[in-house]
């Protein structure tokens, strides 16, 4: 069966199909692979990036004829307790000293990339993210902000977009009150999954009814969009679990839905350890879970942005996917595409110009690089020519879903005629499948059931994929 979201999008740059849902197609497309959030990827990153060659970047990206305003990606590593399946960087604590400490080698950082960029280049976009944000008091956030505002020029454009991630568990109405007095006009919530018998499985419960209450109070109190993090796969989930999960999500009609594949992965990340092999729902269930989900969000009115996002159609991710200007980052997508990200804290990455840079993910490692008044980079790339032009084709086809192969060559000239001849080949059983179409002999489109694999897509124009890797190091791809 073919599930189809009977939507359309009129006055698009191109006329985006609805998405199909088909899950035999999925069945054959499934194997691991990036999520493109970058091209190349974090596994590319090496020792041999440094923070002179970060410095070298920065300096060239200021002297650009039209300079790119900056993004700022802080992250903030602390949780107060474990949940089972999360593959983000973190500290277990409840130890206030410990984040007491962290930010104050925040705030010398923030000073440190602040001397970077000339001071005509914006802050449009802002996130913190985690760990849990909210571990930290309301007053310790304010003072980061604070900090930010004295190093970086903070745009005061309505269109900005800062946001910050919180947990349901421990923020009230009052802290989103003080959260939208600081400056923050967008939130995310991880939810993951309403059903008790999962929550526990999982060590994440969590009220739903508070949940809700929280995502009604933010639209009330001015926050532009409300996210809400689910995922499916986890253990003892089913379609009929998950639809309930959502049937109470629909409630609210949260601005934006992430509903993300579960990776479980325990030889890379420890604590999926705890997780019960024996109890995550099997292929097919997983399948009829992401098959349900879809056609309830279509019926709902949720816009398909791409991957495993939707938006409700007033959101601006639909404005920017219609028209052309979506943007995908290590953040997901974005509508803030011509921006230098400067990442901030343990393990967060930078891309600024043709380059990528990560800090350490250490904790102590951190601190003592920024004791010693240095950037905390431990790897990261300077993109060669072929990267470049293979980020933009990727970059396309996650965002606009199609790809001028001319207009791309033109961008990056002089490039051969038969630049993308391989990868045209290797098309073809995507081709067959119906999963792309060629509107011309250099015009790669995604169709309506290409959709929900955009990352097979992406996949052939990729030069470091390892297809015989023994070990996975990606997640399935749905």
């Amino acid at each position: 069966m073919v599930l189809s979201a009977s939507l359309h999008h009129p006055g698009s740059l191109n006329e985006h199909p609805a998405p199909q849902f088909d899950p035999d197609l999925v069945r054959r497309y499934a194997g691991a692979g990036p999520r493109y959030t970058s091209y190349p990827t974090a596994l590319q990153f090496t020792k041999a990036f440094d923070a002179g060659q970060l410095k070298t970047f920065a300096q060239s990206s200021n002297e650009e004829l039209l300079p790119r305003d900056l993004s700022l990606y802080v992250h903030i590593p602390f949780c107060a307790t474990l949940c089972f399946y999360c593959a983000c960087n973190k500290i277990v604590t409840r130890n206030a000293r410990t984040a007491a400490d962290y930010l104050e080698r925040l705030h010398r950082e923030v000073a440190l990339y602040g001397g970077l960029f000339d001071d005509d280049r914006e802050l449009t976009q802002l996130h913190l993210g985690g760990g849990t944000p909210t571990f930290l008091e309301t007053a310790q956030i304010r003072d980061l902000l604070d900090c930010i505002g004295e190093h970086f020029p903070v745009t005061d454009d309505v269109s900005r977009d800062y946001s910050i991630e919180i947990d349901p568990r421990t923020v009230s109405e009052e802290t989103l009150d003080r959260l939208r007095e600081i400056g923050f006009n967008r939130v995310s919530m991880g939810v993951q999954d309403f059903d008790p018998v999962v929550q526990k499985a999982v060590h994440r419960e969590q009220s739903c009814e508070k949940t809700l209450s929280l995502v009604r109070h933010a639209r009330t109190q001015g926050f532009g969009s409300t996210n809400v993090d689910l995922i499916y796969g986890l253990p003892l989930q089913t379609a009929s679990s998950f639809t309930a999960t959502l049937d109470r999500l629909l409630e609210v009609s949260p601005d934006r839905l992430s509903i993300f594949h579960y990776a479980h992965l325990p030889h890379l990340f420890f604590p999926q350890r705890r997780i019960l092999e024996s109890q995550l729902p099997s292929s097919e269930e997983k399948l009829n879970i992401l098959g349900a989900a879809i056609e309830r969000l279509a019926e709902a009115g949720y816009i398909h942005i791409g991957m495993d996002h939707f938006a409700r159609p007033d959101d601006p991710l639909v404005s920017a996917f219609h028209d052309g200007t979506l943007h995908r980052n290590f953040q997901g997508y974005s509508t803030h595409a011509e921006c230098d990200l400067i990442g901030l804290g343990v393990s967060a990455i930078s891309h600024i110009g043709d380059s990528y840079s990560q800090n350490t993910k250490l904790l102590s490692e951190y601190q003592d690089g920024i004791d010693a008044g240095e950037f905390p980079i431990d790897r990261g790339l300077a993109l060669s020519r072929d990267d470049k032009i293979r980020q933009s084709v990727i970059e396309r086809l996650m965002c606009a879903g199609e790809v001028d192969l001319d207009e791309v060559s033109a961008e990056h000239r002089p490039v051969p005629e038969d630049y993308f001849r391989d990868d045209l080949e290797r098309l073809q059983t995507l081709l067959r499948d119906d999963l792309i179409t060629f509107p011309s002999a250099r015009i790669i489109r995604v169709t309506a059931k290409g959709r929900f694999l955009l990352r097979n897509i992406c996949m052939i124009f990729d030069r470091y994929i390892e297809p015989t890797a023994d070990i996975p190091r990606h997640s399935r791809v749905i």
